[in-house]
């Protein structure tokens, strides 16, 4: 009989990672993405919100994926979510319907705990997500060239370990101008942050992490890598905090660049792309959100997202 079960930290870096490693590792070695990938379990959040799960005939995995626990802002209304990644079956079960029931079962379960939504981000096959009821939602890209941002001369600094606050509370800024986001608790901040420092996410460049401050209060910051192969500055995050902060985004993103000729990254929710030159989005081919709805509440939060972006490339699990 087919049963869900939790896969422990040191049996899942044994049976699985052995097998995804030529698929999600990256530039890493296998050393390294077992380590990174136990460091992200044993972090507060991972140890309170993240698992990984096989789905287990008698005592063998016939498909593995990671399971994580975020909140949505939807309006007034805070909705539970589980997300899922590294949805992985082993070259010989495959074609055989496993992570499918894995999935079902998966997102029966959470339904019955009072999950809203369940979400992914799909980078090969979205067909296969949407037979289980998975809606796409905006996927995009902006590319820029630095020189169309407005300029200007700004202090700008080197974002330090103190200013992680001040993001979180432009972010939080952000985050009220948007129908709905991802919350971050402290556990994901530093989630987040424990993700940067691996650099897993960026497999080469130089990473630019930028403030402006005002006194010792974040007024406008940036996040990203410097990618002189693609001339290009990838941006993983930018926020700002009222109409001083926002006057000081572009020229902090043309500052970030330096000498590279493009700025890019995923489409930021729709405030955030207001301070973007009209014309610069286009369709981005992988990573894309996708979400299903197990709730009422769920069902309006998902009509709503499939029209309206509200996620940054550091939500990607």
């Amino acid at each position: 009989m087919l049963r869900l079960q939790p896969i422990s930290a040191d049996e899942y870096a044994h049976q699985v990672l052995p097998l995804t490693s030529r698929l999600w590792a990256g530039w890493r070695d296998f050393e390294t993405y077992v380590g990174q990938t136990n460091d992200l379990a044993r972090s507060a959040y991972g140890k309170r919100s993240y698992r990984t799960v096989g789905l287990y005939e008698n005592r063998q995995i016939l498909a593995s994926c990671k399971r994580y626990e975020r909140v949505i802002r939807f309006g007034a209304k805070r909705l539970a979510t589980v997300g899922f990644g590294a949805v992985f079956t082993p070259a010989q079960f495959r074609a055989r319907g496993y992570a499918t029931a894995m999935l079902a079962m998966l997102m029966d379960e959470a339904r019955t705990a009072g999950a809203d939504v369940a979400y992914l981000f799909s980078d090969i096959l979205p067909a296969f997500y949407a037979a289980l009821g998975f809606l796409q939602c905006p996927s995009r890209i902006f590319s820029v060239r630095a020189d169309l941002l407005q300029g200007g001369r700004i202090r700008r600094a080197t974002m330090q370990e103190h200013d992680w606050r001040g993001i979180a509370r432009c972010f939080a800024a952000g985050q009220a101008r948007e129908s709905w986001s991802f919350e971050r608790s402290p556990g994901m901040w530093n989630w987040i942050r424990l993700r940067m420092r691996h650099g897993s996410e960026h497999a080469s460049g130089q990473t630019v992490n930028l403030v402006v401050r005002k006194r010792q209060a974040v007024l406008a910051y940036v996040l990203g890598q410097r990618e002189p192969a693609h001339d290009a500055l990838i941006v993983d995050e930018f926020g700002w905090a009222g109409d001083e902060g926002h006057a000081l985004v572009a020229p902090l993103l043309r500052n970030a660049a330096g000498d590279l000729r493009r700025v890019m990254g995923w489409m930021p929710p729709p405030a955030a792309c207001e301070t973007l030159p009209r014309g610069v989005i286009r369709k981005r081919k992988d990573a894309i959100l996708m979400m299903a709805p197990l709730s009422t509440h769920g069902k309006r939060l998902v009509r709503t997202a499939a029209g309206e972006n509200g996620v940054w490339a550091t939500d990607h699990i």
